[in-house]
């Protein structure tokens, strides 16, 4: 597997090997230990999701204060443009982004630690969304920040439609006014 860090270098980008012929192709999707080495630490997933999307649902950008989860994710049909959010307000790249596309082309895989607020925008007709967490769901910690926010300043790309966002998107908050990590 190939890892790239980002400017952010906690949030890596990973493109795993694929092997391709006229039949279709093959890849490694996970490997512990080879992700571990990759990373540089021990990271053990509990749970994996998958969320199917239409063409412009943006989802995020959420986080838990409490039972912080990092994810592995990943993109297995259609194609969204991934974001993390450092929310560490110790960190020298607090407030800053991070942007990839993810697709079933490209295979890419991001890794976003704890500590780090995620969000999507699907930009085909549809997205199958996969992702690994290291902690379990806990709805009564999961906080999401305004995917709008002009001082985190995401460009996202234009799907030439409005974002189609949930009840509890839309009652994100700006990062100033939102709780967040030490």
């Amino acid at each position: 597997m190939k890892v790239t860090p980002t400017v952010i270098p906690e949030v890596v980008v990973i493109e795993p090997k694929v092997f391709g012929d006229a039949r279709g192709f093959f890849y490694e999707s996970f490997n512990q230990k080879a992700f571990n080495e990759a990373i540089g630490s021990q990271i053990d997933f509990v749970q994996d999701n998958h969320s199917r999307s239409a063409k412009g649902v943006l989802r995020g950008l959420h986080y838990q204060l409490s039972q912080t989860q990092g994810k592995l994710v990943r993109v297995v049909r259609g194609s969204v443009f991934d974001v993390a959010v450092d929310i560490r307000r110790s960190s020298a790249t607090f407030g800053q982004w991070v942007g990839v596309e993810l697709s079933e082309d490209n295979q890419k895989q991001l890794w976003v630690p704890e500590g780090f607020a995620h969000g999507f925008l699907v930009l085909s007709d549809s997205a199958d969304f996969l992702y690994k967490t290291t902690d379990y769901y806990a709805p009564a910690h999961e906080r999401a920040i305004q995917w709008n926010d002009p001082s985190v300043g995401i460009t996202w790309p234009d799907v030439g439609m409005a974002p189609t966002l949930s009840a509890k998107d839309l009652a994100g908050l700006p990062l100033k006014s939102a709780e967040l990590f030490a």
